[in-house]
């Protein structure tokens, strides 16, 4: 069993800067470089304002930044070092080609694993971390096992994360599990216990799991699956609540209070969102498809389409509630972050619901207190060859708060459950005495009190709740 002194992550994302920064916290005498090809993010981490925004990231970074966790874009130099290499890049859904809306794109993978066979001059851990498609360390082994010699050997691993956005880094320090996979092999087990001696510095033995490789990578797309079918199951039985007058959140605490069930993720929303998801989804049913399991594909792929229809049943609920058109009216939307403490925004509910506001001509004014300006602008932009920023211009305009957005609005749609948007936080009766009357507030989280804010005066929907709840 190698024991690791020396670790590189090639990439500085969403997973692999916080759970490499937690592994240098964790562990003061194993050297920690994550590295990146982009320069400005590399910079980033090396600044006081860190290219991601998670609670707790910074109190970590800034501990051990410059003792043994560095940042760099020296690709080489790192890879060269480690005993142990974290391969952490991106895996996007493919946008063309075979799979296309599917299949991950599995090019920077391959492409940080040649780099790794080109460049290594001893043997190594090789550890895919990111979220990949089962057997994709089948091709990971086959590259690094063509550049293999006598003196050279790579040991592959599968090490998902199993982090939650917003609360990484609370992930990281006190994990449910830890699942290594490897090779069932002599040499596969050894690297297997080389990293589980790693993270054993502060998890409990018995939260590493170590599995087969395959199982190890399935587990990652079962997983993210199996809640995104829940979300997508309180969301079905949301839209028969609004028809029958049933209350979503009562079902749902009637439903999690059934041991056999739990409470977790059944929170109806106006839609999931998140970088894993629905890529992981799509990549499970490609994967059945590709096995030639065409009823395990269209099961997985309803999650999905159910996902789709509750953002359009939302936005058609908003349509015909302001008389059928919302052409030039404003609507307020209160965040565009794909839930609250993270300033991610990828497949954030709000972006289908901001385009198709736009197609309909109206004014949207957005806020949101963590996203980037310059994110809400690319995620809403259509890439093409015409300057859509001008456009957009047109259509949206980015506040500095809440009372800001709303002021002058025909309604406000609440799309991030972010705590200041609750109604203790936020002066609901002020926004109420700056809209245009009927002043109406469409809530796709869960966060209001109907009754109080209907009191206040305004004119009320909420996902899941009809009107006349339980009166009618």
């Amino acid at each position: 069993m190698v024991e690791v002194k020396n670790i590189c992550c090639i990439g500085a994302g969403y997973v692999g800067g916080p759970t490499c920064a937690v592994i240098a916290y964790k562990c003061h005498d194993i050297k920690v470089t994550i590295v990146d090809l982009n320069q400005a993010r590399v910079d980033a981490w090396n600044s006081d304002k860190l290219p991601i925004y998670e609670p707790g990231l910074e109190e970590v970074v800034f501990d051990r930044r410059g003792k043994n966790l560095f940042f760099t874009t020296d690709v080489d130099a790192a890879i060269h070092e480690a005993d142990l290499i974290f391969v952490s890049v991106n895996t996007p859904t493919k946008k063309t080609g075979m799979g296309a809306g599917m299949a991950a794109d599995l090019a920077y993978i391959e492409g940080a694993t040649r780099r790794i066979a080109e460049v290594a001059t001893s043997s190594k851990i090789v550890v895919e971390k990111s979220t990949v498609p089962c057997r994709t360390a089948e091709s990971m082994r086959t590259i690094l096992e063509a550049n293999s010699t006598g003196s050279i050997h790579f040991d592959i691993l599968s090490n998902p994360e199993f982090l939650a956005e917003g609360t990484a880094i609370k992930d990281l320090l006190n994990p449910d599990r830890v699942l290594i996979g490897a090779l069932q092999t002599p040499e596969g087990i050894a690297a297997q216990k080389s990293l589980a001696a790693v993270y054993q510095n502060w998890v409990p033995e018995d939260r590493v799991i170590t599995t087969n490789l395959w199982s190890s990578e399935l587990s990652k797309l079962a997983a993210n699956a199996l809640l995104a079918q829940r979300i997508s199951s309180i969301n079905a039985l949301s839209a028969i609540c609004e028809a029958t007058g049933a209350d979503v959140d009562e079902v749902a605490y009637a439903c999690g209070r059934d041991s056999r069930l739990g409470s977790k993720f059944l929170k109806a929303s106006v839609g999931f969102g998140g970088s894993c998801f629905q890529k992981d989804i799509l990549n499970l049913v490609y994967l059945s498809q590709q096995l030639n399991l065409p009823e395990v594909a269209d099961y997985w792929q309803q999650v999905v389409t159910m996902n789709e229809y509750q953002k359009k049943r939302f936005v058609r609920k908003i349509i015909s509630t302001l008389f059928n058109t919302i052409t030039n009216k404003r609507i307020a939307v209160l965040g565009f972050a794909f839930k609250k403490d993270t300033g991610d925004t990828r497949e954030s509910a709000a972006i289908t619901l901001i385009k198709d506001f736009i197609q309909e001509n109206a004014h949207v004014a957005i806020y949101d207190p963590k996203v980037e300006h310059e994110q809400i602008y690319m995620d809403l932009s259509e890439p093409g060859l015409v300057d859509s920023r001008k456009q957009l211009d047109k259509s949206i305009s980015i506040c500095a708060d809440a009372y800001e957005a709303c002021k002058g609005a025909d309604a406000v749609v609440i799309v991030t459950e972010w705590d200041e948007f609750k109604a203790d936080q936020l002066d609901y009766q002020r926004i109420y005495d700056n809209m245009h009357k009927p002043a109406f507030l469409f809530d796709g989280r869960l966060l209001l009190d109907a009754a109080q804010i209907r009191q206040i005066g305004f004119k009320v929907h909420i996902i899941g709740k009809n009107e006349l709840a339980g009166t009618a």
